[in-house]
Order: C-alpha cells, then sequence, then structure tokens
C-alpha cells in the first residue's frame, strides 16, 4: 500500500474497529493468476492480536488455492469520494479522500464445527438488526445439511496490517470545512459518511 506518512494509522484500535464497521472486504490471493472475491469477513480478538475469519463457495475459482499456510490480502475500504478544486478557498488540485486497511494473512482451513461457528457469527452479526431476525439455528437442518458441503470456511492469521486515512490532513481549516459541508450537502451515503470522518479526524463538527 502506498502511504504517506502524514495519513498513516497505525493504533491498534482504530485498525480493530476499522475492521469491524467495514466487514466486506476484497480477498485476493495468487493462483494461476491473481484473484480477488469480495466476501463479509469477521474478526475476533484484541487490537494488540486477532484473526479474521470468512468463507467462499466451492464454484469459486480461488477454492482450489486454498490451504493450510498460503498467503493472501484481505483489503478493508472505508468511505471514499471525489473532491473537487472548486471547493477550496483558492484553486488548488482536485483529488479523491478515503481509508482502507490492508492485511496480509496466512490461512487455516476450518473443521467443519469451526465453519459452523463461523456462520452462527456471521449471521448473527448481521441479522440481530432485523424487525424479525432468522438465525442460523431457524434454518431448517436440512437446507443447512445440503448448503455446508459447497463451502470452505478459513481462519486469517495477520503477518502484515497497513492503514491509511487520506483525510485532508494539512490543509487550512477554511478548505476543510469547505470540503466537508460539500461532502455533506451531496447526499450520497459513502460522501456523507467520508465528511463526518473529516471532522472526526480535524476535530471539528461543523
Amino acid at each position: 500500500m502506498f502511504r504517506q506518512k502524514k495519513y498513516l494509522k497505525e493504533d491498534p484500535q482504530y485498525i480493530f474497529d476499522f475492521v469491524q464497521t467495514h466487514p466486506f472486504a476484497t480477498f485476493v490471493l495468487n493462483g494461476d493468476n491473481i484473484l480477488a472475491t469480495h466476501i463479509p469477513v469477521l474478526i475476533k480478538g484484541t487490537p494488540e492480536k486477532f484473526l479474521l475469519y470468512g468463507h467462499i463457495a466451492e464454484a469459486n475459482e480461488q477454492y482450489k488455492f486454498l490451504k493450510d499456510g498460503i498467503e493472501a490480502l484481505f483489503i478493508f475500504h472505508g468511505p471514499q469520494a471525489y473532491v473537487s478544486s472548486s471547493w477550496y478557498k483558492d484553486i488548488n488540485i482536485s483529488t479523491w479522500d478515503y481509508s482502507a486497511v490492508h492485511v496480509n494473512v496466512k490461512l487455516k482451513l476450518q473443521s467443519r464445527e469451526e465453519l459452523e461457528e463461523s456462520l452462527q457469527n456471521l449471521i448473527k452479526k448481521f441479522e440481530k438488526e432485523q424487525k424479525y431476525p432468522v438465525y442460523y439455528e431457524d434454518l431448517p437442518r436440512e437446507m443447512v445439511e445440503d448448503h455446508l458441503p459447497l463451502i470452505t470456511g478459513f481462519w486469517c492469521e495477520p503477518i502484515k496490517i497497513q492503514a491509511i486515512a487520506k483525510l485532508h490532513q494539512g490543509f487550512e481549516k477554511e478548505d476543510i470545512h469547505s470540503v466537508a459541508r460539500h461532502l455533506e450537502e451531496s447526499r450520497d451515503a459513502l460522501s456523507s459518511a467520508l465528511s463526518e470522518n473529516i471532522k472526526k479526524e480535524h476535530g471539528t463538527d461543523h
């Protein structure tokens, strides 16, 4: 990952919270060529020591390359948006603000029991906010038994972690406020979330 020093994020708590908040990741590994899939990934442990875990379908072309000990990369994406040069007090170059976390990992395949527990955790995390949640244990057992052989779960031990948040660090307050305001006014969900991140980064809510 290319990271200028002023955009570095190295606080373990920041990285841990980022992965929890943005769990839909790009899963990259080297097979016959470089392969990527977009999957939900959960995190367990503490900010200082954690594991990632997820699963893919056996129909996925990445599947035949899954084995204990291989290295893979997870890319977690935060809010991002274009920033127009017209938003500055004085003319400047337009840019793109964003945040991301890259985690290089070593994979270890899960047992069937571990996969089932992982699926229970996954469904619980995202289903609990629903008005009428349907949890893993609510699914017909026959349906589960038909589905399980078609997917493979894995643990992911981090071996390298890099994080960046490019949020207009180093700019004058007037320009920072203008950028945040224009992003908020765009009424786009990603732009609005990015605006909040910029305000938080610079300790301002206006």
